[in-house]
């Protein structure tokens, strides 16, 4: 095959569109469509894109630097199309790109009347790729796994060295041609039997048992959460495997990361991709059903009311440009969610469930991932959830309460695992300690803390964990704690300037790393007092004797863990919401991923001036019901300090 001579000039006058109809004609007798791809942007209304029409049925993909042939093979259970491909390319470029793309600046018209260079050798081998992949004689990377092999195949070609390299492509869900579609409606929930592997477990399978398509999620063509996964060789105290994607949200584009903390790295990428996925369900709607706009006026007692949850104080709604007052009357969006206490479907604010989405109308708070849970079924999932509330609500009712907490002695807890933690943080100067942090809920809440044995820079770091198990509660605070210990010293040397500052001003505490490296400095050892000073230092089964003998459910069915945790809270008088936000992907897998809202508990939020819960209620009152005071906190007794949560 030859290179054409004339390249007929395009309407929009590109060397790239140019290029695309030189391609196009070659492969004209192997019936391939082509497109251009990253021009327009896959993510907008369709009508901005020439190519929408055909895009879903598109063989061959041009970009400057690469062709990308597909999608192609599969065994037709997931289908997907040339649409989805392009949705999944743009979430992986670039900041720059991005927002080039998709805020309406274009990606810009490149110098030289030659780019991309297509030369004939180029024109051969897209033409070898494209008739040997729907030839059916090309097949899924050699030692992908089964759920991999399983799925539509995209073969990249580099334009500069020729190199082939064939990802898998799962169908995007907000795809106009592939993804479902529909209305949001009630979802009924009534949680069923869930025998446990065994009578201590907390989740009902194992997280290397899914059919996890490792390459789908994470590949810099078409990776669903990322362009890869990195592993952290040198960490002293866990092998962290990590991965990141921009996400759009109200403030632009945010660089999320995943990650997974275990002993062992095969173990952390495991974690690591179902965070991930985590994220993936809880940032956005990955549907695309229509949902409910209306204003809470309009619903009334249909819907939750967001005060319930928190508002910010009101010189932050006066001061921040980003955030405006809960107006009842302003149209918002809602999702479904269904009480498990009154047993009837509630509307939520989709600003507290999906929290990288929302419209200018719902912009009153922004929320974290608190809440959102992922399993093997909507049981697992939503006790994962609400144990993380519990956790959370109980972690800043003792930190803006001041509350002197009762020290874990380490060396009764159980097992080799909490003694193997103390022995890696020794190794890097720290000191670990555990604390009983229930306040007026029974279910095992523990705050771990390390400390800087010589005083220096990295000085404390916090983690918190909560389970039904104690010990594992204890586990899950401490492996939060080693996480972050290896590289707090380094973080807090290269931010000392700024991190003064913010010890001076707490109004520069505006980001969630800053709350965590703030307790590195040892100008903060006054504020963590409490916890240095606790009000005894006891044995594990003391601590927990009550609740192992007559609160812990031992049935072995999940379906009662969940719950007994259902029952704490409706017992001291919240309602408990869950909202399912499991994605297409996801249910391929075997997994589910839910919001849960409990109404009143403390949220955790980072930035200083956007918190909620110094204004909530139940920071007050919660001590005096768990009988650790004698009267409500008075204003004068919170203690307005920025909350070292990580």
């Amino acid at each position: 095959m030859t290179t054409p001579s004339v390249r007929p000039l395009a309407p929009d006058g590109t060397p790239l569109e140019a290029a695309r109809r030189d391609l196009a004609r070659a492969l004209e007798p192997l019936g391939a469509v082509v497109v251009t791809l990253g021009v327009h942007d896959a993510l907008g209304p369709r009508a901005a894109d020439p190519f929408a029409a055909v895009r879903p049925g598109a063989t061959v993909h041009l970009t400057a630097r690469e062709v990308l042939v597909g999608p192609w093979g599969g065994d037709g259970t997931a289908p997907a199309c040339g649409q989805c491909l392009a949705m999944r390319r743009q979430r992986l470029r670039s900041r720059s790109e991005r927002d080039a793309l998709e805020t309406g600046g274009g990606p810009g018209t490149p110098a030289g009347p030659e780019w991309p260079r297509l030369s004939r050798y180029a024109y051969d081998a897209v033409s070898a790729l494209h008739a040997a992949v729907h030839g059916g004689r090309a097949g899924a990377p050699g030692g992908a796994e089964a759920a991999d092999r399983a799925l539509p195949q995209v073969s990249r070609l580099d334009l500069e060295t020729l190199r082939i390299r064939t990802y898998p492509l799962l169908a995007d869900p907000l795809c106009p041609d592939c993804g479902p579609r529909g209305t949001d409606a009630p979802r009924p929930f009534s949680p069923e039997s869930r025998p446990k592997p065994d009578p201590g477990a907390q989740r009902l399978r194992a997280a290397s048992s899914y059919p996890m398509p490792y390459a789908a999620l994470a590949n810099p063509v078409t990776g669903v959460l990322g362009g890869g996964t990195w592993l952290n060789v040198t960490s002293p105290t866990t092998a962290p495997v990590a991965g990141s994607v921009f996400m759009r949200g109200y403030a632009g584009l945010t660089d999320v990361t995943w990650s997974g903390q275990a002993n062992s790295f095969a173990a952390s990428r495991d974690l690591a991709h179902l965070e991930g996925l985590e994220r993936y369900a809880g940032t956005h709607r990955r549907t695309g059903n229509s949902l409910l706009t209306a204003s809470y006026a309009e619903l009334g007692d249909r819907a939750l009311d967001p005060a319930e949850c928190g508002f910010y104080a009101p010189e932050t709604y006066r001061d921040d440009p980003l955030v405006s007052p809960f107006d009842p009357e302003r149209p918002i969006p809602w999702v479904y969610g269904h009480s498990l206490r009154d047993d009837r479907p509630v509307l939520v604010p989709a600003r507290l469930v999906h929290y990288s989405a929302g419209v200018a109308a719902d912009n009153f708070v922004f929320e974290c991932s608190n809440g959102c849970a992922i399993g093997s079924c909507l049981e697992e999932a939503l006790l994962g959830a609400l144990l993380e509330l519990i956790e959370r609500d109980a972690f800043l009712i003792a930190w803006y309460g001041g509350l002197p907490l009762t020290e874990i002695d380490l060396a009764t807890v159980p097992g080799t695992a909490v003694r193997t933690m103390a022995d890696r943080a020794s190794l890097q100067g720290y000191d670990v300690h555990a604390f009983d942090n229930r306040i007026d809920l029974a279910v095992p809440v523990v705050t771990g803390l390390a400390v800087r044995r010589d005083g220096g820079p990295g000085l404390f770091s916090f983690g918190a964990g909560a389970a039904l198990d104690p010990a594992a509660a204890v586990e899950a605070a401490l492996s939060e704690v080693l996480t972050y210990i290896p590289h707090l010293p380094r973080q807090v040397e290269e931010r000392r300037g700024e991190l003064e500052e913010m010890a001076r001003d707490f109004s520069r505490v505006r980001h969630l790393k800053d709350h965590a490296q703030l307790y590195g400095l040892p100008a903060m050892a006054e504020h963590v007092r409490p916890y240095r000073e606790p009000v005894a230092v006891r044995a594990m089964d003391e601590v927990y004797r009550s609740w192992t003998e007559d609160g812990r459910p031992r049935t072995g069915d999940l379906r009662d863990d969940l719950l007994c945790c259902v029952q704490e809270l409706t017992r001291a008088g919240h309602d408990v919401i869950v909202v399912d936000q499991t994605t297409p992907e996801q249910r391929r897998i075997g997994l589910r991923t839910v919001c849960a809202v409990v109404p009143g508990l403390l949220p955790i939020d980072f930035g200083w001036s956007r918190q909620r819960a110094p204004y909530l209620p139940r920071l007050r009152s919660a001590p005096r019901r768990a009988g650790l005071r004698a009267t409500d906190l008075t204003e004068a007794e919170v203690r307005m300090v920025p909350h070292p949560f990580p």
